[in-house]
């Protein structure tokens, strides 16, 4: 090869760098102008809007809106309504084996003619029993009975009745339960109607007193 070569083989060497060049700055270019054209038709949709147009799209989204929250209202209305009617679904539930018990224990009574004392022991145990299940059942949804005999009187828990009079009790303790009372969870639903020792003189004090009265 001569030197001629040479200097033409770089000759066209570099004249067909520029092309590639050229070629990258033209896409550059194609993509700019895509992206303005884009820009151009957002605008142009935009703009065909009128004032009429906008309004009543806007007041079709605000319809659309007011619809949902309507819906989601009386959904949750409807939810409210059907957990305050069947709150007591699961309770109810579980009280109709102390109500079938209760029935056998009322089938279950002897007759005149055929009672005996088997058969009365009988019934009274069912009965116990029935008592029983219905204890625990009212405690499987957190109502417990209030049983304070011989416990301080509490007016949160206790009704007092009437006073008992005792030598040997406190002021105030409970002596007797007429009507037990109970509490769901830490509710009261029924105070405890119960009887409370009044602290009676002895014997020597009251002869004191009479002395001391004469």
């Amino acid at each position: 090869m001569t030197g001629k070569d040479k200097d033409n083989g770089t000759k066209e060497e570099k004249t067909e760098a520029p092309e590639t060049s050229t070629e990258g700055t033209n896409g550059s270019e194609i993509e700019n102008k895509d992206a303005e054209d884009t820009i151009s038709d957002a605008d142009e949709t935009t703009e065909e809007l009128t004032p009429d147009e906008e309004i009543a799209e806007l007041k079709d989204k605000l319809l659309r809106t007011l619809a949902d929250m309507e819906n989601l209202r009386r959904r949750s209305q409807k939810d409210r309504e059907d957990a305050v009617k069947f709150s007591a679904a699961n309770f109810a539930r579980d009280m109709l084996s102390v109500a079938d018990n209760l029935r056998r224990a009322t089938e279950s009574i002897p007759k005149e003619d055929e009672a005996d004392g088997v058969s009365l022991a009988a019934f009274i145990e069912g009965i116990s029993l029935t008592e029983k299940e219905l204890i625990s059942t009212l405690e499987r949804h957190g109502i417990r009975k209030i049983e304070p005999m011989g416990e301080k009187f509490d007016p949160k828990f206790h009704e007092a009745m009437y006073e008992v009079p005792s030598v040997d009790a406190e002021n105030g303790t409970v002596m007797q339960v007429v009507e037990a009372g109970y509490v769901i969870h830490d509710r009261l639903l029924r105070p405890a109607k119960v009887g409370i020792a009044k602290v009676a003189p002895r014997s020597n004090e009251l002869e004191d007193e009479i002395k001391r009265t004469e």
